[in-house]
């Protein structure tokens, strides 16, 4: 299964956030409509829902496309990907007005305001989650493809 090594990369990078994403929305929904927080998380939800799977298989293909000249680690190219998501996210969401930065923190739809000494922490732990997803999730799904 030497051939269409890309199509394979695209398929392992899709694989993750595929089998992630529903459950991130099941704790939304339980969050929205259980718990009752007032702050409308499904407009926010779909659009990420759509192009988080495509980013990560992109990614994927970039990795391996790259790899023979970089020698990066899988997780490290994982890790990496947050740095270019989130900040496109943020601005994309305070152009559209969903995201309003203050003084102080980052205001979600009018009603949640999130303090900047928090977002930093946050963005630590998305950013080793991330990496550990690629280290072993992806990284194991690209042996078995026998992408490596």
């Amino acid at each position: 299964m030497k051939t269409h090594a890309y199509l394979r990369a695209f398929l392992a990078g899709t694989f993750v956030p595929t089998l992630l994403l529903p459950l991130v929305l099941a704790v939304f929904v339980v969050v929205r409509l259980v718990l009752r927080v007032p702050v409308p998380i499904e407009r926010g939800m779909i659009f990420p829902m759509a192009l988080a799977p495509l980013a990560w298989a992109l990614w994927n293909m970039l990795w391996v496309a790259s790899h023979a000249r970089t020698h990066l680690a899988i997780g490290l190219h994982g890790g990496l990907l947050p740095l270019l998501l989130m900040p496109a996210g943020a601005a994309l969401a305070t152009c559209l007005g969903v995201l309003h930065l203050g003084e102080y923190g980052a205001t979600w739809f009018h009603a949640c305001t999130v303090p900047y000494a928090l977002i930093a922490p946050v963005f630590l732990c998305v950013l080793a989650g991330y990496y550990l997803l690629w280290k072993y999730a992806v990284g194991f799904l690209n042996r078995e493809l026998e992408i490596e």
